[in-house]
């Protein structure tokens, strides 16, 4: 067992996957695996790591990624933990596939990555309360503080009614049924 994820550059992937040598492993969220994602890697979410059940031939390479290999590196003791031997991980992620001009797969039409909406959400209603706190009346102020603290308490807390409340829209009912 190794506490350390070995760096692999795209094209060294991408030739022990073709030569059936190893297996990829994409810890992202399922929306944003869904979204874009490399042929043939498994999904398994960060998010439940613990609870995933891992079953790799332990004669193939097991090699990580994400989008930019950053959370892949941060988890690493945690990754290579659940292999036998040494672990990789795809030198960045899925961002440095794409700049080695490897093709990904997916759905393009997927919704956005459901972080990424809040996102966009909060920075559209904080940005509204100001500009109308401004040009209108100084009580749309509380829009963006409204905002700010439920951000803040997301932060705290680990749970974001954002989320969840973006979750049921339909758009998204598809990526997570």
């Amino acid at each position: 067992m190794t506490a350390t994820l070995l760096p692999l550059a795209p094209s060294e992937v991408q030739t022990r996957l073709a030569a059936g040598r190893a297996v990829l492993v994409d810890i992202r969220e399922a929306d944003e695996f869904a979204r874009s994602h490399i042929a043939g890697a498994l999904s398994q979410p960060l998010s439940g790591w613990e609870e995933a059940h891992l079953t790799i031939d332990p004669a193939a390479d097991v090699i990580f990624t994400c989008r930019s290999g950053g959370r892949t590196q941060i988890a690493c003791t945690r990754l290579a933990a659940r292999v036998q031997g040494e672990a990789y991980v795809l030198e960045g992620g899925l961002d440095g596939w794409t700049r080695a001009g490897l093709p990904l797969d997916g759905d393009r039409k997927a919704p956005l990555p459901i972080m990424r909406q809040v996102q966009i959400a909060a920075g559209s209603l904080v940005l509204l309360g100001v500009l109308l706190g401004a040009s209108v009346s100084s009580l749309w102020y509380g829009l963006a503080a409204f905002v700010g603290a439920g951000l803040t308490f997301a932060g705290l807390t680990g749970t974001c009614a954002m989320a969840r409340l973006l979750m049921l829209a339909p758009w998204n009912r598809t990526a997570t049924a």
